[in-house]
C-alpha cells in the first residue's frame, strides 16, 4: 500500500474481473438485489475432520428435506457413505456433535434461540454400534455435551447440571441451587455469553469421571426490563439480568463434581477482589486449568487445579490495558503448552513448559498472528494464520516447534482461511480477495501444494455481469501522525473534473478491522449502489482498530471515542480537499460501535460533516454492559471524565446537520434506552433529527423485510440530505 495524494488517489486494486465494458448495458444493484440474496455467495457446509484424517463429514440438507451425515474422501471429494440421515432416524438433525472416538453422535433436532450464542435445544444420541437413538430429557436443554468415552450426556435444565448415563439409561442431577434470575450453573450469564463469547460453562474431564463447572450468583445484579410487543392485545416485559459498566456482577465460582462419590467441591481460587473466569479447560493428564481476570481485565492469572482441588497460578500476564482472552491453547505430551500473547506489541505464539514457565517465543515479527490453527504433534509443526503480507491480507502458514522452518502454505494475497484435517495431512483454504468472490481449494498442509478445486463462485461473477459495481481502491491515508488503512469506491463512470458528496462508513471498535482485502458483503454490495448513484464512499481505519500493533489498538484506552473520532473527522478533512469531493457535503454513518462514532463525529466535527447516520449505536457508555466497557474504560466511579466527555448524549447542542437515529426494540445488546435518552436530550436542546424504532427487533434489526426496508430508508435519506 502507498501513501494517498492529497489531490489524487492511485488505485492499488485491480478492476473486478467483471467489470465492464461500456459497451453493454448494465443495471445498478438494488437494495432488494441485496436481501433476497441475488449475490449470496456460495459456501462450504460445516464439515468435520475424521479421526483418520483422510475423510470428513457433511451435514447434507437435501431437497426432499431430509438431512444426511455424509462421508466424504479429502483426497477425490467424492462421498464415501452416509453415516446417518435424519429418515433413518425419524427425528430431523439441526447440527451434531462427536465425542472422542466418534462412536457416539449427539443430535439436536430442535432449537430456539435465547441470545447471540446460546440456545433451548431437543438432543438425543445416536449409538454408531448398536443403531439405537436414546432421547436425552423430555424438556428442551441447554449446552449439551458427550462425556469423551461416550458414555455420558451433561446438560444444563433450569439453571442446574444434569447427566444422562446413556448405559444404564438413569439421570443424576448434579446441582440443585440454580434458580431463574437468581443462580446458573454450567452454563454463562447475558454479559459473560456476549463479551467471552462462550456459553457452555463446564467441561468434562479427559476420564469422563469429573465435571468442572461454574457458577453465577446473580441475585444482585440489576435487572433490564424491555417491553416485546408482539402480536397479541398487551405487550409483555422480558426481563433479564444486565451489569451495567460500574454495577455489581454476578459473583463467580469454580467447581468439580465427582461422579463417584457425586460430591461437588469449590475450589478455592484464594482471590479477594472481584474476578471473572473467562475459561476452564483440562490438561490431557486430568489437570484442570482456569484462565482468571481481575475486573479491570488487565491482569490474567493461569490457575492448575490439582486432583486434590488445590488451585495455584502457574503464570500470570499483565498489561498496562487489557489482556485478550482466546482459546488459543494447546497441551503438549510433556504437559508443556502453546500459548498466545500480545507481550512484545504483536500477538505471537509462545511455547511455555508444565510448570507455566515461558520456554521460547514461536513467531515472532511486526505482524499479527490473527488465527490458531492447532498443533501436529507426530510433525512437531504448529499451523496458523497471520498478517504477514500486510494487515489487510490473511496468509496461511506452518513453522517448527523450535520456531524455525517456517512456510508459508498460501499462495494468494487477500484473505485465506484454512480447516485442517484431523491428522494435518491435509487442508481447505478459503480465499477471496476484494476482485476474487470465495473459492474453496484443498491443500497438502506438508507444504501448501494444491490437490484439487472443491468450489467457486463463477456462478456469482456471471450475474454481476449485468450490474454496475464500482472497484475498491486499498491506500494509505496521512492521519494524525499515522498512515491508516483506507478503501475507496467511486462511481464506474467516476468524472475526476466533477464534485461528488463523501459518504464515510467505519466500525472503529477496539482490535476491529473493516478495512480487509476480501469479498464483498452486503453493506459494500449497498455502498457500490451508492456510489454508482453519484456518491464517493470512503472507509478509514483509524487508531483503536486491530492487526496493526498493541500500541496502535490500546492508544484508545480510558478515551473510547477521542482518538477514533479525531481520526474520522481529520480523514474527512483531508478527503474533502480533493478536487472531486464536495466538502459541504460529506457524511458518515456506522452500526453499533460505528453508530457511537457517526453520533460523535457529526457532533464534534460538525463544520467538517453535514449528514450523520447512526444505527443501534452506544450513545453512553455508563449504559452499556460491565465487561466490554471496563475492559477499555475502567468503572465510571474510576473515570467519570472518559466516560462524560465522549458520549455523544452529551454533546447534542452541538448538532448542526442532518441525523438520523435507528435502533430496534428488543436490543438486548445495546439497549434501546441509549435512543430514548438521546432522542431527549436531543429534545431538549431543541434540535430537529430524524428517528425509527423497529418494533421486537433485537441488535441486528433483521427478519423478514426489515432490513429492506432498513436499508431504503437509509438510502433515502442520504439522497435527501447528502
Amino acid at each position: 500500500m502507498k501513501t494517498i495524494d492529497m489531490k489524487k488517489i492511485t488505485a492499488i486494486a485491480a478492476f473486478f474481473l467483471l467489470v465492464f465494458q461500456t459497451s453493454i448495458a448494465q443495471q445498478n444493484i438494488t437494495v432488494e438485489d441485496i436481501y433476497t440474496g441475488k449475490f449470496r455467495t456460495a459456501g462450504l457446509q460445516s464439515l468435520r475432520s475424521l479421526n483418520n484424517g483422510t475423510e470428513y463429514i457433511v451435514l447434507n440438507y437435501n431437497r426432499d428435506r431430509t438431512q444426511t451425515l455424509d462421508k466424504y474422501s479429502y483426497a477425490t471429494g467424492e462421498k464415501t457413505g452416509t453415516i446417518l440421515s435424519s429418515e433413518e432416524i425419524g427425528i430431523p438433525i439441526y447440527s451434531y456433535e462427536m465425542n472422542d472416538s466418534e462412536n457416539k453422535i449427539l443430535i439436536t433436532s430442535q432449537s430456539e434461540s435465547i441470545f447471540r450464542y446460546s440456545s433451548y435445544d431437543k438432543v438425543h444420541v445416536y449409538d454408531r454400534n448398536t443403531k439405537e437413538l436414546t432421547p436425552i430429557s423430555d424438556h428442551l436443554v441447554r449446552s449439551a455435551a458427550l462425556s469423551p468415552d461416550g458414555t455420558k450426556v451433561a446438560y444444563v435444565f433450569e439453571n442446574n447440571i444434569y447427566y444422562q448415563d446413556l448405559k444404564n439409561n438413569t439421570t443424576t442431577q448434579v446441582t440443585k441451587d440454580g434458580k431463574n434470575n437468581e443462580l446458573i450453573n454450567g452454563v454463562t450469564d447475558w454479559v459473560n455469553e456476549e463479551e467471552f463469547g462462550f456459553v457452555r460453562a463446564y467441561q468434562w474431564s479427559p476420564d469422563s469421571q469429573q465435571i468442572a463447572f461454574l457458577s453465577f450468583d446473580e441475585k444482585e445484579v440489576p435487572e433490564f426490563s424491555m417491553d416485546v410487543y408482539g402480536n397479541d392485545l398487551y405487550q409483555y416485559p422480558y426481563v433479564f439480568k444486565y451489569p451495567k459498566a460500574g454495577e455489581k456482577n454476578a459473583t463467580v465460582k469454580l467447581h468439580v463434581y465427582s461422579l463417584l462419590s457425586q460430591k461437588r467441591k469449590e475450589i478455592n481460587l484464594n482471590r479477594n477482589e472481584e474476578y471473572y473466569v473467562a475459561r476452564i479447560n483440562y490438561a490431557p493428564t486430568g489437570t484442570l486449568t482456569a484462565q482468571v481476570l481481575n475486573r479491570h481485565q488487565n491482569v490474567l492469572d493461569f490457575y492448575y487445579v490439582d486432583t486434590a482441588g488445590n488451585a495455584s497460578i502457574a503464570f500470570t500476564e499483565k498489561d498496562d490495558a487489557y489482556v485478550d482472552v482466546s482459546d488459543d491453547l494447546t497441551f503438549l505430551q510433556d504437559g508443556s503448552f502453546l500459548w498466545t500473547s500480545e507481550k512484545d506489541n504483536w500477538k505471537h505464539i509462545y511455547l511455555y513448559d508444565k510448570n507455566g514457565k515461558e520456554k521460547r517465543q514461536i513467531t515472532s515479527g511486526e505482524w499479527d498472528v490473527t488465527a490458531y490453527y492447532g498443533y501436529d504433534a507426530k510433525k512437531q509443526r504448529i499451523y496458523f494464520q497471520s498478517t504477514e503480507d500486510g494487515s489487510i491480507n490473511r496468509g496461511v502458514y506452518s513453522i517448527s516447534l523450535t520456531g524455525k522452518k517456517k512456510r508459508k502454505l498460501s499462495n494468494k494475497i487477500g484473505t485465506n482461511r484454512a480447516s485442517f484435517s484431523k491428522n494435518f495431512t491435509y487442508f481447505i483454504n478459503t480465499y477471496s480477495s476484494a476482485t476474487t468472490p470465495p473459492v474453496y481449494t484443498l491443500h497438502k498442509a506438508k507444504d501448501g501444494a494444491l490437490v484439487r478445486e472443491i468450489k467457486n463462485n463463477n456462478q456469482l461473477k456471471e450475474v454481476l455481469k449485468d450490474y454496475q459495481f464500482s472497484e475498491k481502491e486499498f491506500v494509505t491515508i496521512p492521519v494524525n501522525g499515522n498512515d491508516l488503512n483506507m478503501w475507496m469506491m467511486k462511481p464506474v463512470d467516476f468524472d475526476p473534473k466533477k464534485s461528488y458528496p463523501l459518504l464515510m462508513f467505519q466500525y472503529s471498535g477496539p482490535g476491529s478491522q473493516q478495512v480487509a482485502n476480501s469479498w464483498y458483503g452486503a453493506n459494500d454490495y449497498w455502498h457500490s449502489m451508492l456510489a454508482n448513484e453519484g456518491y464517493i464512499i470512503a472507509c478509514v481505519d483509524g487508531r483503536g482498530t486491530g492487526y496493526k500493533g498493541a500500541d496502535f489498538k490500546k492508544v484508545t484506552q480510558k478515551e473510547l471515542g477521542k482518538y477514533e473520532v479525531e481520526d474520522q473527522i481529520a480523514a474527512a478533512e483531508v478527503l474533502g480537499e480533493m478536487d472531486y469531493i464536495d466538502a459541504s457535503r460529506i457524511g458518515i454513518w456506522g452500526w453499533s460501535y460505528g453508530g457511537f462514532m457517526s453520533s460523535n463525529c457529526i457532533l464534534k466535527g460538525n463544520d467538517v460533516f453535514s449528514t450523520a447516520i447512526a444505527v443501534a449505536p452506544v450513545t453512553n457508555w455508563r449504559f452499556y454492559d460491565s465487561i466490554y466497557t471496563e475492559r477499555y474504560m475502567t468503572t465510571p466511579q474510576e473515570n467519570a471524565s472518559g466516560y462524560d466527555e465522549n458520549s455523544p448524549i452529551n454533546h447534542v447542542d452541538k448538532l448542526k446537520g442532518k441525523y438520523l437515529l435507528i435502533h430496534g426494540s428488543a436490543d438486548d445488546n445495546v439497549h434501546v434506552q441509549n435512543t430514548m435518552r438521546m432522542i431527549e436530550a436531543l429534545v431538549q436542546a431543541n434540535k430537529q433529527f430524524d428517528w425509527a424504532i423497529y418494533p421486537d427487533k433485537n441488535h441486528g434489526i433483521y427478519g423478514g423485510n426489515t432490513r429492506i426496508h432498513l436499508f431504503n430508508k437509509m438510502t433515502n435519506f442520504i439522497k435527501e440530505n447528502l
